[in-house]
């Protein structure tokens, strides 16, 4: 096994490589097919998309590309690039990680797990929504990918505790008193540890296991199928409810935000899209996919005293949100209106209070320190120190969002998304609902297979192009899109979060392929119906915005000039 482990990786190190090399030369044809800045763009877009869903080169490093190769092909210059790896968008997502950060620090998920898990009860279904519960909220703050790693393995704990040995549950050392009275009041038990489970096991008497009767070995059987069904059930809803939650908030995932970049990139009048307007939007469509996805795992399978810091991390979270949800919200004056307008953002808020986290005592501070010459000069720990922050803020994230801004920047002033919208003639028939059932099934497909962020990247100036073809809001095709590259469910490679619980080895690709499959289908159906209904008021879809009908107006001109330029060129030959 080891020399096929061995082989394998070496095969994968091959292919890279092949990648790496090839993929520039194999993309050459694109220059000559397009007009030169056009097809110059487009090629560097091809290559990151290329180098992204391979993984050729780290994700953080592909993101770097427009750096070097916008201004050596003339598409950028590189004081127009490096400004898009540091818009107001990355430092309201960094805000966000920084946050993260903290609440792993201080354990607060594991609070807030537990709490959840004693309001819901111990019942399979019930616990299960629970965990969909509690994972998607964290989710809408964290990383997907973060609030699955979290979650699984208090899933793995409860199902212990679940189909454990009761009487070999006294030997088990509690490593958290608290905890464990709390799962005990609601009648969850607990068992020794992995290794002692097993060793248990293997004490029974064979024997005893020969006499069985057949009806008795048929019962024992049923209920291994049962509990099988109920361990994958759980393991299977937390990376769902991981990527549905992410959708709820415009930092819950980067695919979000960066549908927030490149709106400000391609509408810079647009101002629609907030986070309370996002959160108006999404959350009510996040509350009822994850109902129908709990339904149908569980027909297919089947109050604590908080420490000082937890309680500052708890107030500094509620804080964070709730500056968050008022800062502009639309329907009423929010506290920005207080400020010069233009000047407050979420991204503002966000750095302000996790500043705050760095210099804030975790423990509660002693007034008697002042006045008791005796007392010991010993240094308060913070809320949140530097080094934890750069060991669990994956800054890669930032840079992966930076390269998909200058991207969208360079489509825009290389005119390639004109070139494209252009070529889109054939679906300017299709009715718009239509469309974004059409725009959602695509984009989920192809995000089973590449990134969520690399996808989004990739369609969001394509569906603003053809929005302006259309005549509609462009929002009404771009929420969608964005959204829709959340809804990953099918394979173990579609998104972290389905890896790590595929990994378990509890899981097989075709329970993951036919749970997902529904998904999927419910996840488009459910936000076509959001879309066309609750959305149209929000984001007041139903005419097309002066912001949209000034870049339409740009875009013409700008087409007539290549058109112009392509004609002079050719007369010229």
């Amino acid at each position: 096994m080891a020399a096929l482990g061995a082989l394998v990786k070496k095969a994968w190190s091959v292919r890279r490589f092949v990648v790496l090399l090839c993929a520039p030369l194999a993309l050459l044809p694109v220059l000559l097919s397009l007009p030169p800045k056009e097809g110059r763009c487009l090629y560097v877009i091809l290559l990151m998309a290329l180098y992204w869903c391979t993984e050729a080169l780290p994700l953080a490093v592909t993101a770097l590309l427009p750096i070097v190769l916008f201004p050596f092909l003339g598409i950028l210059p590189s004081n127009k690039v490096c400004p898009q790896y540091f818009l107001d968008t990355n430092f309201l997502f960094l805000s966000g990680l920084i946050m993260a950060s903290a609440i792993e620090e201080w354990n607060l998920h594991r609070r807030i797990a537990l709490r959840v898990l004693m309001l819901v009860g111990v019942q399979p279904a019930r616990l299960i929504l629970g965990m969909m519960l509690t994972t998607s909220f964290l989710s809408m703050w964290l990383s997907n990918t973060a609030s699955t790693a979290m979650m699984l393995p208090i899933a793995n704990a409860i199902l212990k505790s679940l189909f454990g040995e009761k009487d070999t549950s006294k030997d088990m050392n509690r490593e958290n008193e608290e905890s464990q009275a709390c799962l005990q009041q609601n009648k969850i038990y607990t068992v020794p540890t992995e290794m002692q489970f097993l060793a248990s096991t293997e004490d029974k008497d064979l024997a005893e296991e020969k006499e069985l009767s057949s009806d008795a070995l048929s019962d024992l059987k049923k209920e291994e199928e049962y509990k099988t069904n109920i361990w994958k059930g759980f393991l299977i809803s937390i990376p769902y409810a991981a990527s549905i939650g992410g959708t709820a908030t415009l930092t819950g995932t980067a695919p979000n935000l960066i549908l927030l970049g490149q709106l400000k990139s391609y509408f810079p009048e647009c101002d629609v899209v907030n986070f309370g307007s996002w959160f108006m939007f999404a959350f009510p469509l996040m509350l009822i996919f994850l109902l129908m996805g709990w339904l149908w795992i569980s027909i297919l399978y089947g109050g604590i005293n908080l420490r000082f810091a937890e309680q500052a991390i708890f107030f500094f979270f509620c804080m964070f949100a709730i500056m968050l949800f008022s800062r502009d919200p639309k329907f009423i004056p929010g506290w920005a209106s207080l400020f010069a307008p233009g000047f407050i953002s979420d991204a503002v808020t966000g750095i302000t209070i996790v500043i705050i986290l760095f210099f804030f005592p975790s423990q509660k501070p002693s007034f008697r320190w002042w006045f008791d010459l005796k007392a010991p000069n010993t240094e308060t720990q913070p809320l949140l120190t530097w080094r934890k922050a750069q060991e669990t803020v994956p800054w890669n994230i930032i840079l992966l969002l930076g390269g998909g801004f200058a991207m969208a920047k360079g489509c825009e002033e290389s005119g390639l998304s004109v070139w494209i919208g252009g070529r889109l003639h054939p679906l300017e028939g299709v009715p718009p609902p239509v469309a974004v059932i059409l725009i959602t099934v695509v984009i989920a497909l192809f995000t089973e297979f590449a990134s969520n962020t690399a996808t989004i990247i990739i369609f969001l100036p394509i569906l603003a192009e053809l929005a302006i073809r259309l005549k509609v809001n462009p929002l009404y095709l771009m929420i969608p899109g964005t959204i829709g590259c959340s809804y990953a469910f099918m394979l173990p490679v579609s998104t972290p979060p389905n890896s790590i619980a595929f990994s378990s080895g509890h899981l097989m690709v075709k329970d993951m392929a036919r749970t997902g499959l529904l998904m999927n289908l419910m996840g488009v159906l459910l936000l076509s119906l959001a879309m066309n209904t609750w959305a149209k008021s929000i984001f007041q879809l139903g005419t097309f915005p002066a912001w949209a009908n000034i870049h339409a107006e740009n875009a013409t001109s700008l087409v007539t000039a290549v058109e112009n330029v392509t004609l002079s060129a050719l007369n010229k030959i």
